[in-house]
């Protein structure tokens, strides 16, 4: 049993050593595109463009790291184009739920497994927010008076159509009887 375990560290270790060799053997020969499946300004831009800043200013890459929005179809056109990049190294994205949601929602011929997730860097935690002022103090509050006002009456709004936000609004929906007007950003 301690020679099994032994040989298994071993073949761990010695793994570990061959990734860190092969892992710092390849450079960068050319700027790196930075796909962002996603709009400017919302969430996956901003955070590529702060990594993309840490980056050049700690001097981490020997290139730069450049931006590219690739909004259209949910982020389609974004999983697609690096879909489409096979083994090329000098092209990322980054990239959130909609992973999973656009081809689920959209048909395109792309499926998350067609990637290789290299790190998760952050969790994106989904809130109800309210108008300042309004009555409602709790969840179950806005629920209450969303039912109560009929279907369509009160308005749900996120970050675009056929994604988590819109997900999350029908999951209200189907859990709760009420019936919302989801307004896509």
């Amino acid at each position: 049993m301690k020679i099994k375990r032994l040989r298994t560290r071993a073949v761990v270790l010695a793994s570990a050593a061959l990734w860190a060799v092969s892992a710092q053997a390849w450079e960068p020969t050319r700027n790196i595109e930075f796909i962002i499946p996603a709009g400017t300004g919302g969430g996956a831009d901003q955070m590529a463009r702060a990594m993309q800043a840490i980056v050049a200013k700690h001097n981490l890459a020997k290139v730069a790291l450049l931006p590219i929005n690739k909004s259209g179809g949910a982020g389609a056109e974004g999983f697609l184009d690096v879909k489409g990049s096979p083994g090329e190294p000098h092209k990322i994205i980054i990239t959130l739920s909609n992973l999973f949601t656009t081809p689920l929602a959209t048909n395109t011929p792309f499926n998350w497994r067609d990637l290789t997730p290299v790190q998760m860097l952050a969790l994106d935690n989904f809130v109800l927010w309210v108008q300042e002022g309004t009555p409602y103090k709790t969840a179950k509050d806005y629920v209450e008076a969303a039912k109560k006002a009929g279907p369509g009456k009160f308005k749900m709004a996120g970050t675009g159509a056929k994604q988590e936000d819109q997900i999350n609004t029908v999951a209200i929906e189907q859990a709760t009887a009420a019936k919302f007007t989801y307004i896509p950003f």
